[in-house]
């Protein structure tokens, strides 16, 4: 059982930027970034570089490298046990600012309302 609770942000709106993101990438992309999180959730706060990262205000990257493209999937933590996913997206040299302010946005939404921005897979539209 993993140490650590790994759910997706959803906004307000219903949508699930990490899922729209993840169904648009390749299998082998999928199977990797699958990995990546479940390594997430087995070690939680433990994950470092070259598989985490920490970017700034408590937004971390899970990196992924396939074929030249970097894949990353920012996060955040809310407590010591549960991890919160973002969004995912291709960087090139370095994750745009606007990416880790998009991110932050989420996390001070999350954290005003955690139900209505948890994602659920079977929940009633």
């Amino acid at each position: 059982m993993p140490r650590t609770i790994l759910i997706f942000f959803q906004e307000a709106s219903g949508e699930v930027p990490f899922l729209e993101w993840f169904d648009g990438l390749d299998a082998k992309a999928q199977d990797k970034c699958r990995v990546r999180m479940e390594r997430l959730a087995e070690l939680g706060h433990e994950l470092r570089r070259p598989e985490a990262d920490l970017l700034r205000d408590g937004i971390h990257e899970l990196r992924v490298g396939l074929r030249g493209i970097n894949y990353r999937m920012l996060y955040f933590f809310h407590g010591r046990d549960l991890v919160v996913v973002s969004h995912g997206l291709v960087k090139e040299r370095e994750v745009p600012t606007k990416e880790i302010d998009l991110a932050s946005r989420r996390k001070a939404a999350f954290m005003i309302n955690p139900n209505k921005h948890t994602y659920q897979e079977n929940q009633a539209p």
